[in-house]
Formats: C-alpha cells, structure tokens, sequence
C-alpha cells in the first residue's frame, strides 16, 4: 500500500483514516466502520488511491454505505466514482462541483463531471446511521467557502476535514485567514472532541488547534506580493511539514 493507515477504536465504531503519500498531498480518506457498515468520507485525487482506499474498504467485509464529500475541491471528490455508493454532499457543495465541470486525474486521465457529482443532498441536523449518531455541520469561511463538518458525539470524533491540517503546509488560496481562525476557535470551543481528523495528515489531537493557530499567524505574518519569497520563509519556519507542493497550488491562486 502507498498510502497510510491508522486505526482508531471507538466503541462499536473503528475509524480508518487513509493518509495518502506526498505526492498527492496527504489527502485523507476516512473510513467510519459501524457494526454493519462504512462510510467514506471524502475519495482522493488521485484515481489509483481513491482505488487503495476502496481495497482496503472491501476488506472490512461490510457494505459501503455512501461516500460524503466535506467539499468542493478536487482533491477530496475526483476518486468519488471508484467507490459504487450513492454520494452525498451538501447542496451547496454539490452546486459547487458540479461548476467546475470536468475533472482530472493527476496522471491526466479526464473525470467526467457525472462521475463525482453528488446525488444526495445532506441537510445539517442528526442521523442516526446503523445506531450510531452523526451529527452534521455546515460551515462557511476558511480553507473553503463551504465545508462540511461531521461529529460523532458518543465517541468523541470530529471529522473536520480540511478545516484542520496536520502537519502539513496549508492551502490558502481561499485568501481568508480570518476566517479560517474563526472557524478553527469555534472548533476548539467544545472540549468533548478528543480524536481530530484532518483533511491532510494524520488524525491529531486537540493540541492540532493551537498549531493551527500558529501556522496561519505565521502566513499572516510572511504573505506579501511575492509567492516563492512566501514559499521560501514559510517552508524556513515549518522545516518539517508535509506537502509543500500545497503552497504552490494555493500561490497560483493568491498571485496568478
């Protein structure tokens, strides 16, 4: 396997957490294994992980229940076909994908927008899926404009997805650090999450928050006009983070 795997015990729920490798940004798949089923969250770039992760998922012996995508950028939803279950989205988010029109793969292999585009639309609110509560939250502002943020409250998960990264260089191009911070404090305003799954890296802790915190005070601090200085000074302060290829996506949209 390419990828990475850590599993998590929680009860009657195991959450697989799918880190993929650096070269396609250490984007995470997770898996949610309840006592009859699985629930992806978020499919890959990258086609041939999207296709690890539905391996390893099979593996587990149980149905694949639905693929939900967090949002609306590429790297969380092009693999969405690769997994044969119904994908769920919340509206906006599935208007959201469905303008962007075609994908494609890394490799250059084009994604017909039919392939990821969700069929079922998420409204915030609980469900109850195979006995366990999934309590679903829209928020607006950060790393996207719209993003989905699901928590598991009698196993004290949170599934923020790319509103945390762990360890790994940051995506700014949404261009709104404010809100990013806001969004990350009214996350760690509830203490009885424990377990964090990121969007990028590996699951972490509550102290994820305050290294969050750092990071975007940091970017704040070092973004001027010129991308590859910013790449250089940020990349100096955070010598050992992940994906720095991140920055350069996020600098094409920050300075053309």
């Amino acid at each position: 396997m390419n990828g990475t795997i850590t599993v998590i015990d929680a009860g009657p729920v195991r959450v697989h957490s799918y880190m993929s490798p650096d070269d396609s940004l250490n984007v995470t798949t997770q898996l949610i294994e309840t006592p009859g089923r699985v629930i992806a969250v978020d499919a890959q770039y990258a086609l041939g992980y999207a296709d690890e992760v539905v391996a390893y998922a099979k593996g587990l012996g149980k149905p694949l229940d639905r693929v939900v995508i967090s949002h609306a950028h590429p790297d969380h939803f092009h693999g969405a076909a690769r997994f044969g279950a119904p994908v769920h989205a919340l509206a906006v988010v599935r208007d959201q994908i469905v303008a962007q029109g075609d994908g494609q793969d890394p490799g250059g292999t084009v994604i017909p927008v039919a392939d990821f585009t969700p069929t079922h639309v998420i409204e915030p609110g609980t469900e109850v899926i195979d006995g366990v509560p999934f309590v679903f939250e829209a928020h607006s502002g950060g790393e996207a404009s719209d993003e989905l943020v699901i928590r598991l409250p009698e196993q004290g998960v949170l599934v923020a997805q790319d509103l945390v990264f762990n360890r790994t260089h940051l995506f700014l191009g949404n261009n709104d650090i404010t809100g990013w911070q806001s969004a990350i404090d009214r996350l760690a305003a509830d203490p009885a999450y424990d377990i964090i799954l990121a969007g990028h890296g590996l699951p972490a802790n509550r102290s994820v928050y305050a290294e969050l915190s750092q990071y975007l005070m940091d970017a704040r601090e070092l973004l001027g006009d010129d991308g590859e200085a910013y790449k250089k000074a940020i990349v100096d302060r955070y010598p050992d983070y992940r994906a720095p290829a991140m920055i350069d996506i996020a600098n094409q949209y920050l300075f053309g």
